[in-house]
C-alpha cells in the first residue's frame, strides 16, 4: 500500500467552524485537492462539511505533525493558535502559512475597507457599509462580522468590501493591501492568547500592509502606527480646535461633528447613544470621507443608524431606570467606554462577569469611581473583578446573570442606569455574547 505521505501534496485547513468551511467550499469550487483538521472530535460544521464535500479527507483530534510538514499550505482559521507545536515545526520546516483573508484579498479587484480594534470594529464596519448602501454602491460587509470572506467569492463581485478583522484573521494575512485601513483603538484583550499587549498590538496592525489610505484615532496612542509618505492620512478626535479632519466643535452651546472646523451636524442628532459612539460616528466619517462617499449621505445615515444589537443597546425603563444590553463589551475597553458614555445618564450600577481571557481588570477602576453606584458581578472571574476594583465601587457577587438583574432591579432608583458590559467573553455560561444578551433582555423583560 502506497504510504500516504508520498502523495501528491495537497492544501491542509486547519480548524472548521464558520471559517474553515468557508475555505474548505472555496478550494472545493476550484477543484483543488485540501485535508481538513480540526482538533476537536465534533467541530461546528462537520455535518456541513460532510453534506457539502463528501469526498475530503477528515482527520480530527490530536493534530498530526507528519500531516502539516507534508502539507502543500496551511490554511489556519482564525480560531486557531499558531503557537501550536505542531504548527509551529510545518512552519520552522517551510511549509507557507495563510488565512482566509489573505486568499480573499489575493482574488478580487474592487477597493476594501479594512477594520479592526479592540471595540467598535461591528458598529463602524454596519455604518460604512449602510453609508456606501445610501450612495447607491454596491457594497458588501463581511469578515468577523457575519459572512466569512470567501463566501463573498461564491456571490456576484461587488463594488467596495467593507471588512471587520479581528486580530487572530489578522495573524495570517501577508499583504491585505486595503484602499483604505483603520485601527480604531487598542486595549488589552485576548490575553489568553498573546504573551504581551505588544504582541497583540502587532497583529492588528498588520491591517496597514500596502494600504493607500490610513484613518487614524488621534486620542489612541496605542493604535497608532508610522506610515509611508505616500499614503494619505485622515485622522479624527473627540478634542476640538485641532489639525485632525474629523473632530468636534461647540457652536452656540452645541456639540457639532466636524470636518476640518466646519459644523457638519449636532451630536444630539445621533441615534446611537454614548461618547463612545460619537467617536464611531467621526470614524465611520473619515473611513466614508476617504471612499470617497458624499457628506451628505453619510450623515443622513448617521441620523437614521440605531447601533447594533448588545452594543450599548437600550432595552428598557422601569421604575425610572433605563437598562442597557452591552453584552458585546467582552473586554476591558468596551466595559470603560460603556460605563463613560453612559456615564452622563445616571449613576450605573455595572453587570460585569463571565472569562476575563487573562485580562487586568483595574483599569475599570477610575470610570466606576466617577460614574459607578454598584457592581454586580458573576461567573467565572467575578472574583478576580472584585479584587482589582479594590473599593473603587461598592461590589456583590451572585450567582447567575438572573440573580444580577433582580438585585439590580432591587438597588436601583429612579434615575439610575443599569448596564451589562461584561468585560468578559461569555463561555462560561452562555452559548456566546448574544446569547448572554438575549438573556438578559429576558430577565429585564420579567420585571414588574
Amino acid at each position: 500500500m502506497q504510504n500516504v505521505h508520498t502523495e501528491e501534496k495537497m492544501k491542509v485547513v486547519i480548524g472548521l467552524g464558520k471559517t474553515g468551511l468557508s475555505c474548505a467550499r472555496y478550494l472545493a469550487s476550484r477543484h483543488e485537492k485540501f485535508k481538513v483538521l480540526d482538533t476537536r472530535k465534533n467541530p461546528p460544521g462537520l455535518q456541513q462539511l460532510r453534506a457539502e464535500c463528501p469526498d475530503v479527507e477528515l482527520e480530527l483530534g490530536e493534530l498530526d505533525p507528519q500531516t502539516l510538514m507534508s502539507a502543500k499550505q496551511l490554511i489556519v482559521s482564525p480560531g486557531v493558535n499558531q503557537k501550536i507545536p505542531a504548527i509551529q515545526s510545518a512552519i520552522v520546516g517551510g511549509v507557507p502559512v495563510t488565512g482566509d483573508v489573505d486568499i480573499f484579498a489575493k482574488s478580487i479587484t474592487a477597493p476594501i475597507v479594512a477594520i479592526t480594534g479592540s471595540n467598535a470594529k461591528s458598529t463602524v464596519t454596519t455604518l460604512v457599509g449602510e453609508m456606501a448602501k445610501a450612495e447607491g454602491i454596491n457594497v458588501a460587509v463581511a469578515g468577523n462580522i457575519g459572512l466569512p470572506v470567501l463566501d463573498l467569492l461564491q456571490e456576484a463581485p461587488s463594488s467596495l468590501y467593507v471588512l471587520e478583522l479581528s486580530s487572530f484573521q489578522l495573524e495570517t494575512t501577508e499583504n491585505l493591501g486595503a484602499e483604505i485601513a483603520t485601527v480604531l483603538n487598542l486595549s488589552q484583550d485576548h490575553m489568553d492568547r498573546y504573551s504581551s499587549f505588544d504582541e497583540y498590538k502587532q497583529a492588528k496592525l498588520r491591517i496597514f500592509q500596502n494600504c493607500r489610505q490610513a484613518v487614524i484615532n488621534d486620542d489612541d496612542v496605542s493604535s497608532q502606527i508610522t506610515l509611508p509618505d505616500d499614503v494619505r492620512q485622515w485622522h479624527f478626535t473627540l478634542s476640538e480646535n485641532t489639525a485632525s479632519e474629523f473632530s468636534l466643535v461647540s457652536r452656540d452651546s452645541c456639540q457639532y461633528l466636524a470636518f476640518n472646523q466646519q459644523a457638519l451636524m449636532p451630536v444630539s442628532e445621533l441615534k446611537i447613544a454614548g461618547t463612545h459612539n460619537i467617536a464611531n460616528a467621526l470614524a465611520a466619517l473619515a473611513l466614508g470621507n476617504a471612499a470617497g462617499l458624499s457628506m451628505e449621505k453619510m450623515l443622513a445615515t448617521l441620523k437614521e443608524f440605531p447601533g447594533l444589537s448588545h452594543r450599548c443597546q437600550w432595552v428598557a425603563e422601569k421604575k425610572g431606570v433605563n437598562w442597557y444590553n452591552d453584552s458585546k463589551g467582552t473586554n476591558v475597553g468596551a466595559c470603560i467606554a460603556a460605563v463613560n458614555g453612559l456615564g452622563g445618564k445616571g449613576k450605573i450600577i455595572l453587570l460585569a462577569g463571565g472569562q476575563g481571557k487573562g485580562a487586568d481588570f483595574s483599569p475599570l477602576k477610575q470610570p466606576l469611581l466617577a460614574y459607578g453606584q454598584l457592581a454586580i458581578l458573576f461567573g467565572e472571574d467575578a472574583g478576580l473583578i472584585d479584587e482589582a476594583l479594590n473599593g473603587a465601587v461598592m461590589t456583590v457577587t451572585v450567582a447567575s446573570l438572573e440573580d444580577a438583574v433582580r438585585l439590580a432591579d432591587e438597588k436601583a432608583n429612579s434615575g439610575d442606569v443599569v448596564l451589562l458590559s461584561p468585560a468578559c467573553a461569555s463561555f462560561d455560561m452562555f452559548s456566546n455574547y448574544e446569547e448572554r444578551g438575549d438573556a438578559f433582555i429576558h430577565c429585564v423583560g420579567e420585571l414588574h
